[in-house]
């Protein structure tokens, strides 16, 4: 019985660092009552033609819709969360939009060209990306990639670093209606073992990536899936949060890119 019981313990005591304190959350999967939802909290508005390379996505499947983001990488790939392509049949996406409802045009494109992640793990957030292959679209000042990170910056956490995290949707936790002007926030990125006492060891791995969300500003409903970028380069898709809301002032997660290059590269031929 003492035997038992001290393994008991050993067991809870190790495991302590791993489990979450604090239950994460997709922001496309908060309970909110608009079907689109999702922003910036406490965000800025941006202005015309500010992120080129922000798409909306908004994705529809047999048991109902959802809006999410993503990235241009290329001329013919966008870059988004996997539970965000995670059930949908398709896609229609927005490009070029500073008002959501208002793109510069937009295209339908079936799950049949969606890349999800082939070993995404929704239970522990793990390999939370997907690409989408689209048909080619001509670069403006309105629609643009954004470039994938160096590979000498997989050595680098950007810990302490400001990077801007943009998207569109509610203006608080408590909000019930959209907002239609895209949003942006800067948040600093703070080392993974901080993060890893909210969330812990077992969901904020190498593969991810933490930012700080002080004065309720953070990564909400809808943002899911779009981009956190520095130094004119994309480190991070919008992933997971806390339970208790965008505004609780828990760290907001993001797929690490760096992690993903190679992945990113085999799958569409884009290259860092």
């Amino acid at each position: 019985m003492k035997v038992f019981v001290v393994l008991v313990l050993a067991l809870a005591s190790a495991s302590a660092g791993l489990l979450p304190n604090v239950a994460p959350v997709h922001p496309r999967d908060r309970v909110s009552s608009p079907s689109i939802s999702g922003r910036i909290t406490n965000g800025k508005d941006a202005v015309a033609d500010q992120f080129p390379y922000q798409v909306g996505l908004s994705f529809s499947s047999s048991a109902g819709g959802w809006w999410c983001g993503g990235s241009i990488i290329d001329n013919e790939w966008v870059l988004t969360a996997a539970h965000c392509t995670d059930g949908a049949a398709s896609v229609t996406i927005y490009y070029g939009a500073t008002v959501r409802t208002s793109p510069k045009f937009t295209q339908v494109v079936s799950s049949s060209s969606f890349i999800q992640h082939e070993s995404y793990l929704a239970l522990t957030v793990r390999n939370d990306v997907s690409l989408i292959k689209t048909s080619s679209v001509s670069f403006s000042s309105s629609v643009n990639k954004i470039a994938l990170p160096a590979i000498a910056s997989t050595y680098s956490t950007y810990e302490g670093k400001t990077a801007v995290a943009s998207g569109w949707g509610l203006t608080s936790d408590s909000a019930s209606a959209v907002a239609s002007h895209l949003q942006f926030v800067d948040l600093t990125v703070i080392p993974n073992s901080v993060c890893q006492q909210t969330f812990g060891s077992l969901i904020v791995t190498s593969r991810v990536l933490c930012v700080a969300t002080p004065k309720a500003q953070s990564t909400c409903q809808g943002d899911s899936g779009g981009p956190l970028a520095y130094d004119n380069a994309l480190i991070g898709i919008t992933s997971f949060g806390s339970d208790d809301g965008c505004e609780a002032g828990y760290p907001a997660a993001f797929t690490r890119v760096t992690y993903y290059l190679d992945w990113i590269k085999e799958k569409s031929g884009v290259s860092y």
